[in-house]
């Protein structure tokens, strides 16, 4: 059976862009594998599940194929089943729009604006 280091693994699948970005997202906290912290020596066989937050984004994924050289995008989706759920739809935020060539606000447009910004509306 084949294993290779959390660190590499992450960044030969392209869940990490850079090896020391992976790494230090281990000796962080931020890498479970098995819902165990580890550090970046960790070995990942296939069947393990890891939940990383790299780049301010948790991404939960099973090994499929363990891989020790990064790959084409392709090849490197073929490594893992991806369970990260969807995210949260983003709320509609209102926007208080004028009028093209309407010149300058008022002195009470801009305050009514400036409540509208301050969420006081």
């Amino acid at each position: 059976m084949e294993s290779a280091r959390i660190d590499r693994w992450l960044w030969a699948v392209r869940l990490a862009k850079t090896r020391p970005d992976a790494a230090a997202a281990c000796r962080a906290g931020h890498v479970k594998i098995n819902d165990r912290p580890v550090k970046p020596a960790a070995t990942v066989v296939p069947g393990d599940e890891i939940r990383a937050r790299v780049n301010d984004r948790t991404r939960m994924v099973e090994v499929v194929r363990v891989i020790q050289k990064r790959v084409g995008a392709a090849d490197a989706a073929t490594c893992f089943i991806d369970n990260t759920p969807a995210p949260p739809p983003l709320a509609a935020i209102p926007v208080a729009r004028r009028e093209r060539g309407a010149g300058r606000p008022t002195k009470r447009e801009r305050r009514v604006l400036d409540q509208f910004r301050a969420g006081q509306f």
